[in-house]
């Protein structure tokens, strides 16, 4: 009962935060202007180009939503880092811990209070993607559970690894840190191009140790027709969301560790 009401009180000032109401009202904005070519799109496929227009439409979709959902990675990972930082640098974690509450329930509290954040969050985007489809004249045929659950398993790693790193250095420090990984963690996915030059001993190490951004993406299911739609066998789902769910529970249980013999003092 405890953990749960930490983390509804941690999603209730995040529902309240100015900061996270002007990034929000600034991200709508952001994606209403790149909405705009979809009109285009569809006005192609009314004067008789259907199939350019078709391409153009799912082009245009599945890179709204890749800014979507990367920035949903970076937002996880803010929230996470935030939730810790600053019960902290205000000095009301000591309140907290008087009632009393062990450590680990109030991690466990902020780690749930950010993911019930992101689940809205992917809800949205969900629906997003929908109307999207919607206003090209086309329709997502990709399973609703797998543009569900893949964005929230990555969400979870990004706000472990947040949390993990938030209990040992400064926040902006831990979010220079997670971008520095999220760019480098796409720039080493394996790819059908060769690697020449000493990168190529780094590449294959790196993508092992990163949180594999490609592998737990939505956006690899995301289509709009039935004949580019990829079959994926349950053991491929099963495989890639433990390893997803795998990573989270190490990066918590480092956080949950390191929090146990970090200070409550104010930084």
């Amino acid at each position: 009962m405890r953990v749960w009401r930490i983390a509804l009180n941690t999603f209730g000032i995040f529902l309240r935060d100015r900061l996270l109401i002007v990034f929000a009202v600034l991200f709508v904005c952001t994606v209403l202007l790149m909405m705009t070519p979809l009109l285009g799109a569809k006005a192609m496929i009314s004067t008789g180009n259907a199939a350019a227009g078709q391409a153009m439409i799912l082009g245009m979709v599945s890179a709204i939503m890749f800014f979507v959902s990367g920035t949903g990675s970076l937002l996880a990972a803010w929230c996470a880092a935030n939730s810790v930082s600053g019960e902290m640098k205000s000095g009301t974690i000591l309140a907290v811990m008087a009632r009393p509450v062990k450590r680990w329930e109030f991690l466990l509290g902020k780690y749930l209070g950010v993911m019930l954040l992101m689940s809205l969050y992917v809800l949205m985007m969900f629906a997003l993607s929908w109307l999207l489809a919607w206003i090209g004249g086309e329709r997502i045929q990709s399973t609703p559970w797998v543009l569900l659950v893949y964005p929230m398993v990555r969400y979870a790693v990004y706000a472990a690894i947040a949390m993990a790193l938030v209990t040992l250095m400064h926040q902006v420090v831990t979010m220079g840190i997670i971008l520095i990984m999220a760019v480098t963690a796409l720039v080493v996915q394996p790819t059908g191009q060769a690697v020449t030059g000493h990168i190529k001993y780094l590449r294959v190490p790196a993508w092992i140790v990163l949180p594999s951004t490609t592998l737990l993406s939505e956006d690899r299911f995301l289509t709009i027709t039935h004949a580019s739609l990829k079959q994926t066998n349950w053991l491929e789902h099963l495989t890639t969301l433990s390893y997803g769910l795998d990573y989270a529970l190490l990066f918590f249980l480092l956080a949950m560790w390191s929090f146990h013999y970090r200070s409550l003092t104010r930084d």
